[in-house]
C-alpha cells in the first residue's frame, strides 16, 4: 500500500507565504502525494510548481464557511480550473441543510459540479462536526445525486475534524460509487489507517510527511 497516494498535502492557513507554499509543493513532489491543497489565490503558483508531475493541484471553494451563493462558488471553481486546478473541494451550504432546504443544497453543489464538468474532480465538504447523523446522511445523498466525485468530512477550520465513525457513516451512505475524503486533525499513521479502514480513500493532512515516515517504519 502506497500511503502517499492517499494524501492531499495541505496548506490552507490564511498567513501561508509563497515560500511556504513552494516548500509544500517540493515536499509533494518528493513524497509523491496525490495533490497539494491550497486556497484559490495560490492555484497558479502551485499548478506551475507541479507542472510535469503526477501531483494534482487541489483548490478549496466557498471555504471555510460554505456561505457564498452558488453563482460565486461556480465562478470560483471555474476560475480555479482556469488557474490550473485539477481538483476542487467545495463547502456545502450548511445553513440550507439545517433549514431542510435540500433543493438549495443540491443546486449549490450542482452549480460547482456543472461548472467544472470534465475539467476537474469535485469533492464536497459536508462539515460533519456541525451536523447530526441524519444530516450527514442527507448531505451525502444530496452530494451523490448532484454528481460529485467525493464527499469530505471537514474543512479543519470548524469545531473538530475527521472522525472514524463519520467516515464509516459516509461510506455506508454513498457505497462504492464515489470517494470519501477524511480531513482535519489527521496527524499520524495510526489515525490515517483508522480513516482508511473505515472507508476513506483520500486523506487531507498537513502532516503528510510524518504520516509517510511512520508508515515506512511499519514495513
Amino acid at each position: 500500500m502506497e500511503i502517499s497516494k492517499y494524501i492531499d498535502h495541505t496548506i490552507l492557513k490564511p498567513d501561508a507565504t509563497s515560500d511556504e507554499v513552494k516548500k509544500v509543493c517540493l515536499e509533494a513532489k518528493e513524497y509523491n502525494f496525490a495533490s497539494v491543497c491550497i486556497n484559490p489565490y495560490y492555484a497558479k503558483l502551485v499548478s506551475s510548481e507541479l507542472r510535469g508531475t503526477e501531483v494534482k493541484t487541489c483548490v478549496v471553494i466557498g471555504f471555510p464557511l460554505g456561505a457564498n451563493t452558488k453563482e460565486v462558488k461556480a465562478f470560483e471553481a471555474l476560475n480555479a480550473v482556469a488557474n490550473g486546478a485539477q481538483e476542487v473541494d467545495m463547502v456545502i451550504n450548511i445553513a440550507s441543510l439545517k433549514d431542510k432546504k435540500y433543493d438549495v443544497v443540491e443546486d449549490d453543489i450542482k452549480a460547482v459540479v456543472d461548472s467544472v464538468k470534465g475539467k476537474a474532480l469535485v469533492k464536497v465538504i459536508i462539515e460533519c462536526c456541525l451536523l447530526t447523523k441524519e444530516e450527514m446522511v442527507m448531505a451525502c445523498k444530496i452530494s451523490l445525486k448532484a454528481g460529485t466525485d467525493f464527499v469530505k468530512t471537514s474543512t479543519g477550520f470548524s469545531t473538530s475534524g475527521a472522525k472514524v465513525e463519520d467516515v464509516k457513516l459516509m461510506r455506508d451512505t454513498v457505497g462504492k460509487s464515489i470517494g470519501v475524503k477524511a480531513a482535519g486533525g489527521i496527524r499520524d499513521f495510526k489515525t490515517t489507517m483508522g480513516m482508511i479502514n473505515a472507508g476513506a480513500n483520500r486523506i487531507g493532512a498537513s502532516a503528510g510527511i510524518a504520516i509517510v515516515k511512520e508508515a515506512n517504519k511499519q514495513d
